[in-house]
């Protein structure tokens, strides 16, 4: 742990305990409602804008997935069907538009540039298949899990393959600085999964352990996405570390409102069992601020909410506490972050779409 301690003031997390009970005492009376929207400027849709480059995407992640054995090439194809809103390309496309016309007010996406937008889907759901594997999860995006259909040794093998497949995808870019910031996710996602697996007994530390595996679980990729076409359009480091900065805190608020959901939003809705987390032992937002209203929850996350009736208790607590609503105020602060960061680029459709963006991670309902 101590490479991880020495980096981590590269994260958004300076003064963490401090930062962790001002948020919890702020009043009610300061929320943002996400019915409003942040920005005052034009209304851009991220989806229109994204919706050029982000063409035939699916298509073309396929044509990466070369493969003879059918039964292989009908697991790796699985979550490629099209019926996903392609979050994370859509961001990096955005990103790539907006630091070119920061650079030099070109509009157009490099293919290399698309070619991160697709490696980064494809490392995205070659983790999702994993994850599953580790969860004994059945359902994901509203249907069957690939380890449900075709088995747990299988679905990994598919999981593999597919990040070999953007591995090989990323080294025809041939640009070494590219390499090693694309292979920082690969190497964050597992250190990521190992934060997940333990835990701390410091409530403050505690919630320091929740806000890193974000970070490494789910931040790092749009992050180091977003840093990748800002690179390879851009020469500016501040520009570089302006697309890092905004994807980490997007990222970030993305996972905090996930966990949100998962005690506000039905199943069918969510497309995958609510009180999921829970059931994984697993303390996330919601539960880590509702344990200061309620402390006996402390030693229900110490055992990983195992014993009999723990999971029920642990949902009542979370509802009737303000932990949903503290943690939604806190990935607030992480959009207002990305916000303030994304408006140091140039004025453009593409700048603008990204302010919204932020708004809509708030706003989602599955």
């Amino acid at each position: 742990m101590c490479d991880i301690t020495q980096r981590s003031s590269t994260f958004l997390f300076p003064k963490i305990c401090s930062i962790f009970w001002r948020f919890y005492h702020t009043s009610t009376s300061h929320w943002c409602s996400c019915s409003k929207t942040i920005s005052d400027e034009k209304y851009q849709d991220p989806f229109q804008l994204g919706r050029k480059d982000l063409k035939n995407l699916y298509e073309d992640i396929k044509k990466e997935l070369l493969i003879s054995a059918a039964e292989l090439k009908e697991m790796c194809d699985y979550y490629f069907d099209g019926k996903g809103k392609a979050f994370r390309p859509m961001i990096v496309v955005l990103m790539a538009r907006a630091c070119n016309i920061h650079h030099n007010n070109s509009k157009e996406v490099q293919a290399s540039q698309r070619s991160v937008a697709i490696i980064a889907e494809m490392i995205h759901t070659a983790s999702l298949v994993h994850d599953d594997v580790i969860d004994d999860a059945n359902s994901r995006r509203g249907k069957r899990t690939l380890n449900q259909i075709w088995g747990e040794r299988k679905a990994v093998l598919a999981g593999d393959f597919i990040l070999s497949a953007a591995s090989v995808a990323l080294a025809r870019i041939g640009n070494t600085t590219i390499i090693s910031v694309l292979t920082q996710v690969i190497e964050d996602l597992v250190r990521g999964e190992f934060l997940q697996l333990g835990s701390k007994e410091n409530e403050n530390e505690r919630f320091a352990h929740y806000l890193e595996k974000t970070f490494k679980k789910t931040a790092s990729l749009i992050a180091n996405s977003c840093k990748a076409v800002s690179i390879l359009g851009c020469p500016d480091p501040k520009v570089h570390e302006i697309a890092y900065q905004y994807g980490k805190n997007v990222g970030i608020a993305f996972q905090l409102i996930d966990d949100v959901l998962d005690f506000t939003s039905c199943a069918d809705h969510l497309g995958k069992p609510t009180a999921a987390d829970l059931k994984l032992g697993l303390a996330t937002g919601p539960v880590l601020f509702a344990c200061r209203q309620f402390p006996e929850m402390n030693a229900m996350i110490m055992r990983r909410f195992s014993k009999p009736g723990d999971v029920e208790r642990a949902w009542k607590y979370v509802l009737q506490s303000d932990g949903v609503q503290q943690t939604t105020y806190l990935a607030q602060r992480y959009c207002h972050a990305a916000t303030r960061e994304i408006r140091k680029l140039r004025p453009s459709p593409e700048r603008e779409a990204l302010v919204h963006l932020t708004e809509m991670v708030l706003m989602r309902d599955k």
